[in-house]
């Protein structure tokens, strides 16, 4: 019996062949859409969840305490001396790791007589911490011990760098290598480490994506971070881990660490501490990650909500496709219940069509899934990958979603095709019922345009804010500027005046300056708290400091609104501020700063303030200008900054290239475009906007397979009506705006719908931003339109086949 119904189940989609390419071509798009967003949201929620301890796993967070007291935000950096404290005064934590993540690091691997033979660049991936790390988090080794980071000078390569330095991470066990820290740690030389292990692939999932592993208390850590008693000072990449025991609960931990830390730090520090599960880590968008990468929650809520909708809109088209079928497989309908058939029987055989369907979709969408993949894996920058037999969960959704959609796209369809009565079926005249199914496939046209439009409108708004930024004048001259990254030592100090010389003779060049970072930078400035013109007390604001040389101002084009720029010098002697500084100090004007005094560093460093530059954008458009001081200290610089020429880059470039390798030879030269660098800032905004774009074309797509599927059953109904029109005198163009006119008040009553719901969840997004756009009517104008247009076209070609036809044919009868 059940082979029976299969049979004829696929003798019908076989017969009825355009029906069935048209539903499975739509179901298996919709389909191939979830497999991306479940395969997408199964990795952003699988983030270190591989940890055996994961549940007794956390990070110590800084809270800060600005001056508006309902103003919180959270760091991930914490003070230098914090894991030793934890230590005394929390007996109960079972392990603390102490960690930092330097960055831009230079690896030189020494031939055998000592002399330099490779030279690499790593921007991440450079880690210290101690062998407490690994008793918390479960990172392979493939040899050595993880002991051996309890002494100086100790490193551990994951399998890939062994490979990579020395071209068999077997061989790799007991040599030597020379890092020279770049970062906030370049001022402490050359370390020579020994390689004491090998470490496994780290898997991608997590955010500590390891390359190098340093023995904590190695050069920098060891001189200064580890014997720090400077509970005020932080630096950004500088945190710290905890496992505690199963039974401590952590709303009282946190009680006891926050009275903790205030009673550690000065009178003048408002700030504490607060513990965050490992498993939130991945999801935390203010406070970042180790890996720079993060996702929110709203995200995740909102990709799932876009595969459901797309399933919904796949499984309203079957709906609509299917039953307008009905007249065609009405005289079917009655000859089987003539012969003997019932409703349940009937019912089966059509869910049994719809079955095979959706499988066929299924397949479909896998394969089209899997070719997608390397396309998403570029625009996401993720290491996605669709295995069944690594992951077995997609197997589980892929059923999961076979019956669901077999169960919602067919009930609907078997019931009504069940329905229909013998005499009225052979006779080609449906039931009264049909008045009311043709107003529920309206309103599922309705439904399905809701989501295209409110996909078109979000996706526009979300183009608009991203050129916004793009537009948005930062303060700065950010054009034809390369920054190359160096790191300073006492040879390449005395070899500065000599390389900004030798740069600026080169044609095309016109100005050279050395700083700490650049005007604008994501997650590494430096970040002081300042007591002014010798206060008792520190300010209640931190500011960004800058060490740049007076080069600094004219070649990013700082306009200075007072005072004067930093007179050449190698150490610390004067200061800029900018606008928001003094604002922030309550001074009316730039001129009642000048030549007061600022201290920072615990009064290690004071200064006058010469100058004030005019407010530029010093942070990205997320967050408002904070105030800044810029000051020299040569040990400080960590790049170049270079103003080219436009006129002829590509050649300019080989040029420069050649003089940064003659001055600093055992250097790794690489550079990049300081608006390319901007630009990366907002990654997750434009990989957002390239997602909503195709989603809205996926949804749009959809949404016109169902448009087409009700004005086929439109035309077959009105069939009668259309050729009595045309005798009585009606027009080809009166019959299809008769058809088009219907079809735009659906879209219409859509676009009512959508638009509230598409401005209420943007604007909700754009309060994420400081520096954001006005949503204007001509947004959602635009996004109603287009969808009016692309309906048009796809019921065009129903109306004027029905306006075309020949009256005498279809007013006959049988």
């Amino acid at each position: 019996m059940i082979r029976n119904y299969f049979k004829t189940a696929f003798r019908s989609l076989v017969r009825n062949r355009n029906y069935t390419i048209i539903n499975i071509a739509g179901m298996a798009v919709g389909m191939a859409v979830c497999i991306m967003i479940f395969i997408i949201i199964q990795f952003q929620t699988s983030f270190d969840s591989f940890h055996a301890k994961k549940d007794r796993l956390y990070r110590v967070l800084t809270e800060y305490h600005h001056t508006d007291a309902a103003n919180i935000s959270y760091g991930k950096d914490v003070p230098f001396p914090l894991p030793v404290g934890l230590k005394t005064a929390f007996p109960q934590i079972e392990q603390i790791a102490p960690v930092f993540a330097s960055q831009n690091d230079q690896i030189l691997i020494p031939e055998t007589t000592g002399n330099t033979e490779k030279v690499f660049k790593e921007q991440r991936g450079v880690f210290f911490t101690a062998p407490s790390f690994f008793k918390m988090f479960d990172f392979p080794l493939l040899a050595g011990s993880y002991a051996s980071l309890k002494d100086p000078n100790q490193v551990l390569l994951t399998k890939e760098m062994a490979e990579k330095y020395f071209g068999d991470w077997r061989t790799a066990m007991g040599k030597t290598i020379k890092l020279e820290a770049g970062g906030f740690i370049f001022e402490h030389g050359t370390e020579v480490l020994k390689v004491s292990g090998i470490l496994e692939t780290i898997p991608a999932n997590t955010d500590f994506q390891l390359k190098l592993v340093v023995s904590f208390g190695t050069g920098f850590t060891g001189d200064y971070l580890s014997s720090s008693t400077n509970w005020d000072e932080t630096i950004t990449d500088f945190g710290c881990y905890i496992l505690l025991p199963s039974n401590v609960p952590v709303n009282n931990f946190n009680r006891q660490l926050s009275a903790y830390s205030r009673k550690m730090g000065s009178a003048d520090n408002k700030n504490s501490h607060i513990i965050q599960p490992v498993s939130e880590v991945h999801y935390d968008t203010q406070a970042g990650n180790y890996s720079n990468k993060t996702i929110s929650h709203e995200l995740l809520n909102v990709l799932w909500l876009i595969a459901a909708f797309i399933l919904l809109i796949a499984c309203v088209n079957f709906i609509n496709l299917s039953t307008a079928q009905a007249v065609t497989r009405a005289k079917e309908v009655g000859v089987r219940k003539v012969l003997g058939s019932n409703k349940t029987r009937l019912q089966i055989q059509f869910i049994i069509e719809t079955f095979l369907i959706v499988i066929a979709s299924v397949i479909i969408a896998a394969v089209v899934a899997n070719l997608a993949l390397p396309f998403v894996n570029q625009l996401l920058e993720l290491s996605l990958s669709f295995n069944v037999f690594i992951n077995p969960a997609i197997i589980l959704f892929l059923l999961s979603v076979t019956f669901l959609v077999t169960a919602l796209a067919g009930f609907y369809p078997s019931i009504v095709l069940s329905r229909f009565t013998p005499v009225h079926a052979l006779k080609t005249k449906l039931t009264a019922n049909t008045t009311t199914g043709l107003t529920l496939r309206r309103g599922l046209v309705v439904f399905q345009f809701i989501v295209a439009q409110a996909l078109i409108i979000g996706t526009l708004i979300i183009v608009k804010q991203m050129n916004y930024f793009m537009d948005q004048p930062l303060g700065f001259d950010k054009d034809a500027i390369i920054n190359v990254p160096f790191r300073v030592d006492s040879l390449r100090i005395s070899r500065l005046e000599f390389l900004r010389e030798q740069l600026l003779s080169v044609n095309g060049v016109q100005a050279v300056s050395f700083s700490s970072n650049t005007p604008v930078e994501a997650n590494n400035d430096i970040w002081s708290a300042l007591r002014f013109n010798q206060a008792k007390k520190e300010t209640d604001f931190k500011a960004i400091t800058k060490f740049a040389d007076n080069d600094y101002v004219p070649a990013y084009k700082l306009q200075l609104i007072a005072g004067r720029n930093l007179h050449p010098a190698n150490m610390t002697r004067e200061f800029l501020v900018n606008e928001s500084l003094v604002k922030s100090l309550g001074l009316k004007k730039p001129e009642d700063i000048l030549n007061k005094e600022i201290s920072i560093w615990g009064d290690r460093i004071k200064c006058p303030v010469v100058g004030v530059v005019k407010d530029f954008n010093n942070r990205s458009f997320r967050h408002d200008l904070a105030p800044l001081l810029i000051t020299t200290n040569v040990t400080m610089y960590s790049q170049a900054g270079i103003k080219l020429q436009t006129k002829n880059i590509s050649a300019t470039l080989p040029s420069v290239k050649k003089i940064f390798e003659q001055t600093f030879p055992a250097f790794a030269y690489e550079y990049r475009f300081l608006d390319d660098k901007i630009d990366k800032f907002y990654t997750q905004e434009n990989q957002l906007a390239q997602l909503y774009k195709i989603f809205a074309v996926i949804a749009i797509f959809l949404s016109c397979l169902g448009l087409y599927g009700l004005a086929s059953f439109m035309a077959v109904q009105r069939i009668k009506e259309v050729g009595i029109r045309k005798v009585l005198g009606a027009t080809a163009g009166n019959i299809i705006y008769m058809f088009s006119k219907e079809f735009i008040i659906l879209i219409a009553i859509a676009f009512v719908i959508a638009t509230p719901i598409a401005w209420y969840y943007m604007h909700e997004w754009l309060q994420d931003y400081v520096y954001r756009i006005n949503i204007s009517w001509w947004l959602f104008a635009a996004g109603g339109f287009v969808s009016i247009i692309i309906a048009l076209a796809t019921i065009g070609f129903r109306a004027i086949k029905a306006a075309l036809a020949n009256p005498v044919k279809s007013l006959r009868t049988e």
